[in-house]
């Protein structure tokens, strides 16, 4: 792609490593970034690549788009030639089947998103809003004069929704639930703002584990060990193994980030008669908490919620973290205080037979959410009284 054709005033990139990018260029343009979070960082997205957790050998081949201004970094675009849709969060195989039916390939497709992280943040990183818009520019270029079926842009922040819709890109939404702190001063403060069946429901939950005798160890990124690491992924794995599926992350993954972003980490284990037998994995900033990983050696009832949820809100109202984001889908998750919150995705199509039909679908499912989400809301976890429940 000539870049004279898309602006003259900055030298285009495509890298296929964060190496050819420099950690510090990556990590200063972050900083300009509203909407960041520890999982842009340089240190997370290159563990990701350097332990093929994410690489062209597991289907995630690098291509991100870099914009340069003389030597500074000014715009780049997390990007991959996705070889499946595994690991996105945001399901598309009906697409890729409807393109087999007729013939045509869906991969490789590209794609815009945190490897195996369902959560928002900016994509089109940018030094201002000129350079944004050429980053989607080049981003729907690639698409359309490529060898590929679609670009897909996932868990976009809602301010960008407008310059994809603007831009030809399709707009599809989702739900996630969110826990959100009120300054509670404790985890019983929390429950005054619930329903009286829900926070006896929980106390109930909680009072199980504690007759089990099970105790909670929580380990803080900077003081996890490599055998905490490697318990952690015993549990992770099993976790996997129940569900029939195969884990996308491995040990070195784990062992890496624990050493390059130890304090975005933080581990909380749980443990029987002095044998550990769960655990969860837990990355924060100083704003938000971010519910990721958790598996157990040996199954009791109750033992998730506690490890997963009720031991993190904890955390949040230590710590004062203000939302507690607990990973993809979940409605379970209302009745422990979680309240359902919009995310949207951006979809390109090159054919445009296959992207009327999209629209249409997308039309319909958008139409459904909202009347999903008004549904959720209608039955609250918490009192009428309560402004956790109004927010």
């Amino acid at each position: 792609m000539e870049l004279t054709s898309i602006n003259q005033h900055y030298r285009m990139g495509i890298a296929t490593s964060l190496s050819e990018i420099g950690r510090s260029h990556w990590e200063t343009l972050l900083q300009t970034q509203s909407h960041r979070n520890p999982f842009l960082s340089y240190a997370f997205l290159d563990a990701l690549h350097e332990t093929r957790c994410a690489s062209k050998h597991s289907g995630w081949q690098p291509c991100f788009i870099t914009l340069w201004d003389d030597t500074s970094l000014v715009g780049a675009y997390p990007l991959y030639q996705k070889a499946h849709s595994y690991g996105e969060y945001v399901f598309d195989w009906a697409w890729a089947d409807a393109y087999q039916r007729y013939g045509f390939s869906y991969y490789p497709k590209l794609l815009s998103a945190i490897p195996f992280t369902p959560v928002t943040g900016n994509r089109a990183m940018a030094k201002n809003a000129e350079v944004q818009a050429l980053l989607i520019t080049i981003q729907k270029q690639m698409t359309l004069t490529d060898d590929f079926s679609s670009c897909h842009t996932l868990f976009l922040p809602e301010a960008d929704v407008d310059l994809y819709r603007d831009a030809g890109f399709l707009i599809r939404t989702g739900v996630q639930f969110h826990w959100k702190n009120q300054n509670y001063s404790d985890f019983e403060a929390f429950l005054q703002t619930l329903s009286a069946k829900k926070s006896k429901n929980i106390r109930a939950e909680r009072r199980k584990v504690r007759e089990q005798a099970i105790s909670f160890i929580h380990i803080p990124g900077d003081e996890a060990s490599e055998d905490d690491w490697v318990f952690f992924k015993r549990c992770y794995d099993l976790t996997y193994a129940n569900h029939h599926s195969t884990p996308y992350l491995n040990l070195a993954f784990f062992l890496r980030i624990g050493k390059d972003m130890p304090d975005n980490l933080h581990l909380i284990v749980a443990v029987k008669e002095g044998k550990k037998i769960a655990a969860s994995l837990l990355v924060h900033d100083e704003e938000r908490l971010y519910g990721r990983y958790w598996g157990c050696l040996e199954s009791y009832p109750c033992l998730h919620f506690e490890t997963a949820y009720y031991q993190a809100i904890e955390l949040c109202i230590r710590n004062k973290i203000s939302i507690f984001e607990g990973g993809a889908q979940g409605e379970h998750k209302m009745a422990r205080g979680f309240l359902p919150e919009k995310t949207w995705s951006a979809h390109l199509l090159a054919r445009p037979e296959f992207s009327d039909a999209v629209e249409k679908f997308l039309e319909r499912e958008t139409n459904g959410v909202e009347l999903y989400i008004d549904d959720l809301q209608q039955h609250t976890p918490y009192r009428k009284d309560s402004s956790a429940g109004a927010a």
